[in-house]
């Protein structure tokens, strides 16, 4: 199994989110996989500039986002903060 590449802290789910879960336009399991994802390195649907930016960050301390779509075509965002002490997942519009 390969290591993660950073700790993701505590981890959270935006109303937003939890209310897709609810409304069956998202799964816990494809929530599971991206949030996988995104600690081992893969930051889905990001420009490369914010690729690099989060591979900066990894190594010298940041915020570190990552974007992906749901099967049903919503953009999921998860960042982890810079103290690495949480991690969200959320929709754009609540940030």
């Amino acid at each position: 199994m390969i290591k993660m590449k950073f700790p993701l802290g505590e981890q959270y789910k935006t109303l937003g989110v939890q209310n897709l879960i609810e409304e069956g336009h998202l799964h816990e399991e494809e929530i599971i996989i991206m949030i996988h994802r995104h600690a081992h390195g893969d930051f889905g649907e990001v420009p490369k500039e914010d690729w690099k930016a989060n591979e900066d960050a990894i190594k010298n301390g940041g915020r570190i986002v990552s974007s992906y779509t749901s099967k049903s075509g919503k953009t999921i965002w998860i960042i982890t903060e810079a103290d690495r002490s949480y991690t969200t997942v959320m929709l754009p519009h609540e940030y």
